[in-house]
Formats: structure tokens, sequence, C-alpha cells
């Protein structure tokens, strides 16, 4: 879907309280913004003391076609026993609409952030992730995202070029290691043909909450079809032990529910390539929203760009090293 520059200003208290109103929804309390910087989001308890969150999706960025089948996601997850936060359905419907928002309901959990160190949380955010890939291996998606170099490599690096928040003195070489990233990723990604199924997509730390020390997948927004790794590589962090221990736990509660091909392993650095230029130019390309220059003040500063290019020329060093491995005698 083509975007093009939008603004907020239109989405006021008063229009939020009219969009809730239209489904039969009235808050006691304000409205408290919540950390979200694509969509608008903010936690609520309405007039029978339940609490909520909304969710106003930004306009221009899916089809019609794709909220529907993020939603629809969701809810077959939730029906099928996943710990998920489900939209709620109201008259028989999930996304609702107002004025020129699309927007969903979702209950509000009292829940804590998940702790990537925490090694028992892993196990069951393992088998979290398990369940939800069985399911999501069952059926596929007709409309959203593929998850591909072109969609998340090629495309933004051609954006970049284009962009005047890039210092001129930087172009040369970080285009130069762009290129090549390019080059790498493309090249290690056609030489495998890895099964591909239904994702979250944007599986980070903080879009788990753990609740009764349970692991609950929230946002599906950026849903979309790839492999399975993508889901779990996120979740990965530290030195090669660290990583190798995290891995473990993660896959032994994954396996549990579903059955993980562990040549897999071998995507990880292309992936989290392809996350780092898409996830440049989704600041470039959000940069007049007032929200961006306000949280990502470095974003324009010649030093953010020197360290982005040293961090890219480590990365391209990594594509070259041996995959990560699991801990001896899994």
């Amino acid at each position: 879907m083509t975007e093009t520059n939008f603004s907020y200003s239109s989405l006021t208290p008063e229009l939020q309280l009219d969009a809730l109103a239209s489904i039969g929804i009235y808050p006691e309390s304000g409205l408290s913004a919540l950390n979200s910087y694509e969509n608008r989001v903010f936690s609520f308890t309405d007039e029978n003391k339940s609490r909520y969150v909304v969710k106003f999706y930004r306009p221009q960025r899916w089809t019609e076609a794709q909220l529907h089948e993020e939603q629809k996601f969701s809810l077959e997850l939730s029906t099928r026993g996943c710990d998920i936060a489900a939209p709620v359905i109201i008259n028989g419907q999930s996304l609702f609409h107002f004025q020129d928002y699309s927007f969903a309901l979702f209950h509000n959990l009292s829940a804590r952030s998940m702790e990537l160190d925490n090694i028992d949380i892993l196990y069951e955010a393992g088998r979290a992730l398990g369940k939800m890939h069985r399911i999501g291996a069952q059926s596929s998606f007709k409309h959203r995202e593929h998850l591909d170099v072109q969609t998340m490599l090629t495309n933004p690096v051609k954006e970049l070029q284009s962009s005047e928040y890039i210092p001129d003195f930087i172009k040369p070489e970080l285009f130069g290691i762009l290129q090549n990233i390019d080059q790498a990723v493309t090249q290690q990604l056609s030489e495998h043909d890895f099964a591909e199924i239904r994702l979250h997509g944007d599986c980070h730390a903080g879009n788990i909450l753990i609740d009764n020390d349970l692991p609950f997948l929230v946002d599906f927004d950026d849903c979309k079809t790839g492999p399975a790794i993508q889901d779990l590589w996120m979740l990965i962090n530290g030195d090669i032990q660290e990583k190798q221990l995290q891995l473990s736990m993660l896959l032994d509660g994954y396996q549990e529910e579903y059955q993980f091909n562990l040549q897999e392993l071998s995507l990880i650095e292309p992936l989290r390539c392809m996350r780092m230029v898409n996830y440049v130019n989704w600041i470039n390309k959000r940069w007049t929203d007032p929200a961006f220059p306000l949280n990502f003040p470095w974003f324009t500063t010649d030093q953010y760009w020197k360290e982005l290019l040293q961090l890219l020329q480590h990365q391209l060093a990594a594509l070259k090293e041996a995959p990560l491995s699991l801990q001896p005698g899994y």
C-alpha cells in the first residue's frame, strides 16, 4: 500500500472518545498514551471498571484486507488456546472504523515485561512460539507482507539514497557497505529453501508480556509470512555462550509444540541485517511525524551515522562467520 505524508493531528481526545462511543464503550478514566510510534495506543478504564487498550492504526499503512487478516490470525490463535492479546469482538466485529481511522479494542493485561535473562521464561516463550507456529503453518496469508530481501532490504536502501537526513560526507562509504550487505544477504537467502509460515513478525521482548509466569504475545501489527526463526532470533543476545544457552532453552520449549528446522539458524544474521536497515528507513520515512524527532533526536546527528556505519561493517563481517549453533550435546 502506498503511503503519503500523514499527520495524527486529527486524532484529538474528542475524536478518540467519539470513536469508542460509536462501539458502545465509554471511558471513565482518561485515555493514557502507551509507548507506540507507528500507531496510537491508549489504555483506559470504562464505566463498568473494565480495563482496555485501544489501538488506532496508522492510516495508509495497511490495506483493509491486511488489517482484517491480522485480526483473523489473532482471533484464530486465541480461539485455539494461544496466550495472546486478541482483539475484543463487539457485535460480531473486531475491526472498527470512525472517520479516517481504523481501530481495535483489547483487554488490558496485568502483566510485566519479559526478562531475556530468565531461562525459565525463555522455555515458556519457546513453547508459546511453537504453539503459535504449529497453528500458523496450517494455513497461509493472502494479503500480509512476505519477509523477503526486496521488501526488507533492497527497497529500504533505495529509499535511503534520497534521504535528506544522511550527512553527505558519509554517503559513499555508507551506501557501499549497504550494497555489499544487500548482495551478501540476497546470495545467502537464495541458497536455501525454507518452509514459510504465518508469523508474529516483530517478536522482540517488548511484545511479550508475562502474566502469572506465562508469556502473552501482543501486537500482531507486523504479522507476515516467513521462516520460523524470525520469531526467535530477537530473543537471543549476549556473548556466544549466553546465546547458545538461550537458544537451547527456547528450542526445548518450542519443540514441545512444533518441530524446528535447525538449518534455519543460518538465517539469523541475514535477518538481522534486514531488520537493521529496515529500521533505519522506518525512522527516515516517519520523520515528519512529530513523535519521531521527539523520540529519536539522534537520528540527524553525524555521530549516529558514524556509529551506524561501524555497526553495518561489523554486521557484514558477521555474515561471513559460521552461524550460531546449539550447545554441544543438545
